[in-house]
């Protein structure tokens, strides 16, 4: 077994492709991020939004080698796949594409630990967001058991792949927040590198822009300590005092994910109020990747 590697086919995931001579130009003029750093063995992490900003999903991308036909792939949310595919359909216009939405055949392998066997993988890349998170692997669904033991690793269940993004402090579509309802802000896109700030228009870019540049994302996923190692279930209110501040995401070993508002959070803080997550303590933490001014400072 390859020293500490994980391994599981994650069930939640599809898969769609866009291939063509427009295909890179198209996902370019439509997606938060940059095309630029798509590549054989590596991807990007981006969202396709609504004019008004809000995400309609996230989704990673990364291109298959001309040996392997070429492409670009796109592993999505399975309940956004068809709906995903149907909007770029959509816009496609005259443009010289296909879009093919493949989830009932094609699916998504998570990879963490030791993933050097994984390197040379077809289809395979690092997490762009963040490294500690592992590997993803787009493969034939009927295949995915058999990938996962061609590697010699520890094969899991979806749960200890979501512990594991949890611990680090990373959110998922529908476990920690709702796909048509939530800003990029939200979700720590501009931290995790899923926005290219200096790239040309796409939808919903001027409402990123200006939440940018206002610093106006009052609302923000950030992680918790949970007081005696307790696991808060999903969806559980966090508090201070009787004033709601959010509700509760992903778990793992007592340390949480929330959406809550970022401010009322800062003024529990500061006010020595006791924040609570499901009637237990929950305290902030801030993950080693946030690279924004931390605003949440204890009085100690």
């Amino acid at each position: 077994m390859a020293d500490g590697l994980k391994a599981v086919g994650l069930t939640n995931r599809g898969v769609v492709r866009v291939v063509g001579e427009d295909a890179r130009t198209l996902l370019d003029g439509l997606i938060t991020n940059s095309m630029a750093g798509v590549a054989p063995g590596k991807a990007i992490h981006a969202a396709l939004l609504t004019p008004q900003g809000k995400i309609i999903t996230d989704f990673f991308v990364t291109e298959a080698p001309d040996e392997d036909g070429g492409g670009f792939y796109c592993d999505v949310p399975l309940v956004a796949a068809a709906d995903f595919a149907k909007r770029l359909g959509f816009y496609k216009l005259r443009a010289k594409v296909t879009i093919e939405d493949l989830s009932h055949e094609l699916g998504v392998v998570a990879l963490w630990g030791a993933t050097s066997a994984a390197d040379t993988l077809s289809l395979g890349f690092v997490d762009p967001r963040l490294p500690a998170l592992g590997m993803r692997l787009i493969a034939h669904r009927s295949q995915t058991d058999a990938v996962v033991a061609e590697l010699h690793g520890e094969a899991v269940t979806p749960d200890a792949y979501h512990a594991h993004r949890a611990s680090l402090g990373i959110g998922e579509a529908m476990f920690d927040f709702a796909l048509g309802q939530t800003f990029p802000h939200e979700i720590n896109m501009d931290q995790l590198h899923g926005i290219d700030f200096k790239k040309g228009c796409y939808i919903g870019q001027e409402v990123v822009s200006r939440m940018q540049h206002r610093g106006t994302a009052r609302t923000r996923l950030i992680q918790f300590a949970y007081a005696g190692g307790f696991n808060v279930p999903e969806g559980a209110p966090v508090l201070a005092g009787d004033k709601s501040l959010g509700v509760t995401g992903s778990a793992d070993r007592g340390v949480g994910i929330a959406m809550v508002r970022l401010d009322r959070v800062v003024d529990a803080v500061a006010a020595g109020t006791t924040i609570t997550a499901g009637n237990v303590e929950a305290t902030p933490v801030r993950p080693a990747w946030w690279t924004a001014p931390w605003p949440i400072v204890t009085s100690n």
